[in-house]
């Protein structure tokens, strides 16, 4: 098993992971860290694909791609952060009941 290989199905697995939090969990904070996770498995399925067989250097694009990814993903969370606690202001609660779901 080579290492791109191994990275990219670590990424894979993050992913799932973070999806796994995304549906089960009802607290925003905790939506919010799976969302990074998944972001975070992106990130590293993208640099395993950078990888070139032979002695080629890696694609720079997808390197690129991810420092990018990273700075939407600090900004992203920051909003995320902030919408939470606007929503925690306004009803005294950080997470989704299945009653609000319902009624909306």
């Amino acid at each position: 098993m080579s290492a791109p290989f191994l990275y990219a199905l670590v990424g894979i697995g993050l992913f799932c992971l973070g999806l796994y939090g995304l549906i089960v969990q009802a607290h925003l904070l905790r939506k919010i860290l799976a969302l990074n996770v998944m972001g975070s498995g992106i990130f590293l399925v993208l640099v395993a694909l950078a990888r070139r067989t032979g002695e080629a250097p890696p694609d720079a694009v997808p390197h690129a791609m991810v420092i990018t990814g990273i700075v939407v993903a600090v900004s992203a969370t920051a909003l995320a952060l902030t919408l939470m606690l606007r929503v925690a202001a306004e009803t005294g609660r950080a997470e989704l009941s299945d009653d609000q779901r319902e009624s909306h």
